[in-house]
């Protein structure tokens, strides 16, 4: 079988059967898809490749060594993808689906989730939620690589993801596009679960250890807190965000509009 040839820094590496088959959903450039081929016959694998053969992507059959040469970093599934970098969202285009949402939007802001699997964790419950966009700092902060690809199992090519400088100066921009910012703290003035919050919604997650840092937390409109009953102070920045996108979720019923209409990430260049 024909070596696989190692790509250059334009392109990524996507390795697994969730990230690959979300990708191919997606609205990134697929170059090339590689399979073992005694994987061939695998049914999971025989979708990877009909979605491939039907977008006219190139499908190569490789061996094992090879594949774990290209993608080494964790268990690949007997699947490869070459595809074009993440290409993020511009805050304008997340505010403007925001506002046809109305009031059932939600926006996601982390500031300062640094650990891949927490960022991946947080992007697919934000993506199963039906939230309308998550914005992250520029500094700091983990950003989309194929090993957030991986923890999210695909969720990052189905929602849109924004970079900021100043997540206070964005944090203003949202408030006077009439969104209301609600910070998840330790020191929250009421509990999530007993707080009717107002929308449409901002949620600000902070990071592991520190959480939400001091400026971005002066401007909150509403500071809660998910209370602790145990020995341990304090959960996983991604379980934190799962608990208070759902409360929000819940408080707009269960069918919330935004979920029908995200926000596409820019197409890839062919």
């Amino acid at each position: 079988m024909k070596k696989v040839r190692q790509v250059g820094p334009v392109r990524e590496i996507l390795g697994g059967i969730n990230s690959v088959t979300e990708a191919l959903r997606g609205t990134r450039k697929i170059y090339k898809l590689y399979i073992i081929g005694k994987e061939r016959n695998n049914p999971r694998i025989e979708v990877l490749v009909n979605l491939a053969q039907n977008q006219a992507i190139d499908v190569k059959l490789t061996n094992q060594a090879d594949l774990d040469r290209l993608y080494p970093q964790a268990p690949h599934q007997g699947v490869v993808a070459e595809v074009e970098p993440y290409r993020y969202a511009d805050l304008e285009d997340v505010i403007a689906q925001a506002a046809i949402a109305g009031e059932k939007s939600l926006l996601l802001v982390l500031d300062g989730i640094e650990d891949p699997q927490n960022l991946g964790s947080i992007i697919r419950t934000a993506e199963c939620a039906g939230v309308n966009g998550i914005i992250l700092p520029r500094h700091h902060s983990a950003t989309i690589t194929p090993t957030v690809v991986r923890a999210s199992a695909g969720a990052t090519e189905h929602i849109a993801v924004v970079q900021e400088t100043n997540l206070v100066n964005t944090l203003k921009t949202l408030k006077k596009a009439g969104m209301w910012v609600i910070g998840a703290d330790m020191e929250g003035s009421t509990e999530y679960f007993h707080t009717d919050m107002p929308r449409p919604a901002v949620l600000v997650i902070g990071g592991e250890g520190r959480g939400i840092r001091r400026l971005v937390r002066e401007n909150c409109d509403l500071l809660v807190r998910i209370p602790m009953y145990g020995q341990v102070n304090s959960l996983n920045a991604s379980v934190s965000a799962a608990l208070l996108i759902y409360e929000l979720v819940r408080q707009r019923g269960n069918q919330p509009d935004f979920a029908k209409n995200p926000v596409a990430r820019p197409q890839g260049v062919s």
